[in-house]
């Protein structure tokens, strides 16, 4: 495999990753509603000629609305508009396989890919959890393993109708009052467990053929579709030894299933704390700790673990008797790397709420410029991470810090582009190929 540069994208969540960004003196607590707000963060990523930006979304209502702004814009709609407000940078929005339906979807990458000049990308869920589901008329949210295949029918459904259309279906002869070939269009007429879906997609092919496939599942089942299909990987871990072990794992997994290592990204999350001194970085993540309102993190803490209400004690640890991954049918990969830092390290719950708050599980780091530039060189050189996915505790405030003080050691290192350059697409941005379609057979070689 080929190092080449380190890949960046900015996952943006309204004020910031850390849970109490929002109480901040120069937090507006009504950013995640506000389309100048996002503006403003996607120029200063591409201001650090970052690949891409990523929104989160899930088909329910986030946590407590005491506890943090849990108010979202719908993302592809917000990515649509956040394409006519910048030139360079991806557009990842997160879509769910289990409460959407594969036409309607990937009409809405195919048209976000169009009206962004080949900028689009989905970042693939299943959805985990029950209140979600009684949101769509299920008693209960679907077992994981079931979620993954109904996702990977999903995923063969999306390409069929991606590639329902040949690239050169439209000819345009005005004079022959021809506008494209009906030869060239290919229906996907599929019958399969969970979808039946037989005409072709209304929308042409797209310029980048599919959008750019993303994945952000760690569990068996997940890496197990991330082999498969994903090109991107957002990952939580917490070390370096971590890290490599399960990037190793991945990239096997990939060569297994046929394809190039090099066309499936690792990108592990990293919540930067950034201070002109290590003090003053310690000093920031202070503050924002000391905005953390403890019983908002007990409630959420306890319904990630499956457990009953007033169940945790804050200056204890975890209970010793959880159950076992294999009994969660939730965000399995989350529990475990939680319940493992909590074990590690010795944490109290009060403990455990603290390291949660700003990254929810990935790894928060607060220092100097340097030291996160070392950090992410590390991870990057000893085949931990192909980039990271940065994830400013406050925001706009910390992505400028990044972007103003950490990107330029990077470039000086050589790790980060200079320029955008001519890579115009996502794809190309990420060091893939543009997929062909399915129904062209490549002109034997002589």
């Amino acid at each position: 495999m080929t190092r080449g540069r380190l890949h960046l994208n900015a996952f943006l969540m309204n004020t910031g990753h850390h849970e109490a960004s929002w109480r901040l003196p120069e937090s507006d607590p009504y950013a995640s509603v506000d389309l100048a707000h996002y503006v403003r963060l996607a120029r200063i990523a591409e201001r650090g000629t970052f690949d891409s930006l990523f929104l989160a979304d899930g088909p329910q209502l986030w946590s407590s609305v005491a506890q943090r702004p849990a108010g979202a814009l719908e993302p592809i709609t917000l990515l649509t508009a956040l394409a006519t407000a910048t030139e360079h940078i991806g557009l990842i929005a997160t879509a769910s396989t289990s409460y959407n339906s594969p036409y309607n979807l990937a009409r809405k990458f195919a048209t976000l890919d169009h009206i962004s000049g080949g900028r689009a990308g989905w970042n693939i869920v299943t959805t985990a959890g029950a209140e979600a589901a009684r949101n769509f008329g299920l008693d209960a949210e679907p077992a994981h393993a079931e979620r993954y295949a109904r996702a990977a029918e999903f995923l063969d459904v999306a390409l069929k109708l991606w590639d329902s259309w040949e690239d050169d279906t439209v000819v345009a002869d005005k004079a022959a009052g021809v506008w494209g070939d009906d030869a060239k269009i290919h229906p996907p007429r599929h019958k399969g467990r969970y979808f039946s879906v037989e005409g072709a997609l209304n929308v042409p092919r797209s310029p980048q053929g599919y959008p750019l496939l993303v994945q952000a599942g760690s569990s068996e089942d997940g890496k197990r579709f991330a082999a498969r299909y994903a090109e991107a990987v957002f990952t939580a871990q917490q070390t370096v030894e971590d890290a490599r072990a399960f990037y190793a794992d991945l990239k096997a997994r990939t060569v297994a299933a046929g394809r190039d290592a090099d066309h499936i990204k690792v990108l592990p999350g990293i919540v930067p704390v950034i201070g002109s001194t290590e003090a003053e970085a310690r000093a920031h993540e202070r503050v924002l700790e000391d905005h953390i309102v403890h019983t908002h993190g007990v409630r959420h803490l306890e319904r990630l673990l499956h457990l009953e209400p007033d169940t945790l004690d804050l200056d204890g640890p975890l209970p010793a008797d959880l159950p076992p991954e294999s009994a969660i049918e939730g965000a399995k990969s989350r529990y475990t790397l939680i319940v493992e830092l909590a074990r590690r390290d010795r944490l109290t719950v009060r403990q455990l709420i603290g390291r949660l708050g700003g990254g929810r599980g990935h790894l928060t780091f607060a220092g100097t410029p340097e030291q996160v530039a070392d950090t992410i060189q590390l991870w990057f050189e000893s085949g931990a991470a192909d980039g990271f996915n940065i994830m400013p505790a406050v925001l706009p405030s910390g992505l400028e810090a990044f972007v103003d003080h950490v990107v330029p050691l990077l470039r000086a290192r050589g790790l980060l582009r200079t320029e955008y350059g001519a890579r115009t697409t996502l794809r190309q941005r990420y060091g893939l190929p543009r997929p062909a379609n399915q129904h062209v057979t490549a002109p034997a070689l002589v």
